[in-house]
């Protein structure tokens, strides 16, 4: 049976209590609440909230908190915001739920939700979400939450994929495959721009921008017991041939050799206003933020489509996104943290900030997913491919990030590479069995 929320247990008390105060008093920069709130609850937040970098979006996230809070006026939220390196963000928070001292609530990244599963230090919010909610996710979606033993271990609410960004007056049409991608970026650079930007360092999106042209020749990161196989057979080859891929790109200078440096999706949009380039591999995040940094006439020149494959056919893209979960031990916390992720983040911050839905029956019910623009996303997303749900992916993650590192400034020969991340790959499995 559902367990009914505290939100809703109290509906006939709390929301009768009204919180004296304006949106100042009750969202601050580290509090969000009234000072004196008898329980208080620790979440560890992303700037997926009133920190945003974008007003607009902080203003929108900003009254989402305060409405929420008003409705729990007995709670504080005490916010602690990651920085940008998720990477070491995500290892420090399963450090710390390891030895009993992480946040009550927070911002799980989906690629790293497996380890955190496979430790067990997550709590159940199955009670908390109806069946209907959750057979709405997406297959891929509730796959990522759910343990083995069939309970929901988060709230998987927002995802994304990767598309190509391009300017129209530069690039007027869209490149299909490699093959086009490369006579583009070339063509750009005759036309005084740099070329086409992708992230090349020691970054995640490094790694999940990149595995889409693996992917899309049909390969296998790990197989069905999440065994690394990207390095072996039938495998290694379209590995190596995608890895050679990117490589090309900035060895013929259709991309700069500076994207073995780029790390950060805010780089392009800086490039973007600075008119420096006219293709970059983004999210689809990013159009909303190019909207609102370009001036009208600029953003009008500015348009994506799917990423190229090897050829026409051969198309793929990672999907990704962020998940709510808890690690409290008291059970009024851990059903006052899967409150936010319903209240909040399911639905109402996809479209306060234009980020995917997870629920297909959410892009029907609220107007922003209903665009031509959000209906193209979706209908990419049907070629996309989550990352897979082992606890090694990490690790094949941070190799590939080192991989790229030596192919991308040539300084070691592409199969040496794939053959040292895969053996490092392997060892990080065996350690984890």
């Amino acid at each position: 049976m559902l367990k009914i929320l505290t939100g809703a247990l109290a509906a006939g008390v709390a929301l009768l209590v009204p919180i004296a105060g304006n949106a100042d008093d009750l969202v601050t920069n580290n509090r969000i609440g009234l000072a004196d709130a008898p329980n208080k609850l620790v979440f560890r937040m992303t700037t997926d909230g009133p920190a945003n970098n974008m007003p607009e979006t902080a203003g929108g996230y900003k009254k989402l908190f305060e409405d929420f809070i008003k409705k729990h006026p007995d709670w504080q939220i005490e916010t602690q915001l990651m920085t940008g390196d998720i990477g070491q963000e995500q290892a420090r928070m399963l450090e710390q739920a390891k030895s009993g001292t992480a946040p009550d609530c927070a911002a799980v990244d989906s690629f790293v939700l497996p380890l955190f599963k496979k430790a067990g230090v997550l709590k159940s919010f199955s009670p908390y979400f109806q069946k209907d909610e959750i057979s709405q996710l997406f297959p891929f979606i509730r796959d990522g939450i759910t343990g083995d033993d069939g309970q929901i271990y988060a709230w998987w609410w927002s995802t994304d994929l990767r598309v190509l960004y391009r300017n129209k007056d530069i690039v007027p049409n869209a490149p299909a495959n490699w093959d086009e991608l490369k006579k583009a970026g070339l063509d750009s650079v005759k036309k005084g721009m740099e070329g086409i930007l992708f992230n090349g360092s020691r970054y995640e999106g490094t790694t999940f921008d990149w595995v889409a042209n693996f992917w899309a020749q049909g390969g296998d990161l790990v197989d069905k017991n999440g065994k690394p196989v990207f390095g072996e057979g039938e495998n290694k080859a379209k590995f190596v041939k995608a890895v050679n891929f990117y490589r090309d790109l900035v060895e013929s200078g259709a991309a700069p050799k500076r994207v073995a440096t780029i790390g950060n999706y805010d780089d392009f949009n800086a490039a973007a206003a600075a008119g420096t380039t006219a293709l970059f591999v983004g999210g689809n995040w990013q159009l909303g933020q190019l909207k609102s940094t370009l001036d009208a006439s600029e953003f009008a020149k500015w348009t994506f489509s799917p990423l190229p494959g090897p050829t026409n056919d051969e198309r793929s893209t990672g999907t990704g996104g962020w998940t709510v979960a808890s690690f409290a031990s008291d059970p009024k916390k851990v059903e006052f943290c899967a409150s936010i992720a319903r209240d909040i983040y399911m639905g109402p911050a996809n479209e306060v900030q234009g980020q995917l839905p997870t629920r297909a029956d959410l892009y029907g019910k609220y107007e922003i997913f209903s665009t031509p623009e959000n209906k193209a996303f979706a209908e990419a997303l049907q070629k996309g491919r989550a990352r897979p749900g082992a606890p090694v992916y990490p690790e094949i993650s941070n190799q590939i990030q080192i991989m790229m590192g030596k192919v991308l400034t040539g300084a070691e020969d592409t199969e040496k590479a794939v053959d040292e991340a895969f053996a490092a790959s392997m060892t990080a499995y065996d350690r984890l069995k």
